[in-house]
């Protein structure tokens, strides 16, 4: 199963990379969703190999996932692999400078199930790819939106 989205924000490139790597921030968001998230490593400086341990309920049962690092390229490039029960994901974010002030964020997530569970909790994703799909991209969206938003204020 693959998601990907693409978005052109109105930011130059370092901005852009400074902000999607503001592991932080996303951390907390995590949590205020319920999840619980903890950094195994150290922070700084940020490199291949910062992790984090989650915990998290899906579909009612509570469900452990860990996150990793795998490349850190900057200003270009993120690369997380994550790896839960049945369930390894791999996520690349990839910045194009489209020229000083414009840069495209491009996400793209793969999953892929190693039991018979996780390939029939795969099926029904399948099932509801479009509407999953739409969500996606509205959340990347917003991201952006965010992104250019802090821009602004910077500006």
């Amino acid at each position: 199963m693959q998601f990907s989205g693409k978005e052109d924000i109105e930011a130059p490139i370092g901005n852009v990379f400074a902000s999607v790597s503001e592991f932080e921030s996303f951390e907390r968001s995590a949590i205020r969703r319920g999840i619980e998230v903890r950094r195994v490593g150290s922070v700084n400086p940020i490199a291949p190999g910062l992790a984090w341990d989650t915990t998290f309920s899906l579909r009612g049962k509570p469900r452990d996932m860990h996150i990793t690092l795998a490349e850190f390229v900057e200003p270009s490039l993120m690369r997380f692999d994550s790896r839960s029960k049945g369930i390894n994901g791999d996520c690349v974010i990839e910045l194009l400078a489209l020229s000083p002030r414009r840069t495209r964020l491009s996400i793209d997530i793969k999953l892929s199930a190693n039991t018979l569970a996780a390939r029939l909790f795969l099926q029904s994703l399948k099932l509801a790819r479009n509407s999953l799909n739409k969500k996606f991209k509205l959340r990347l969206a917003d991201m952006a939106k965010e992104i250019e938003r802090r821009q602004s204020r910077l500006a």
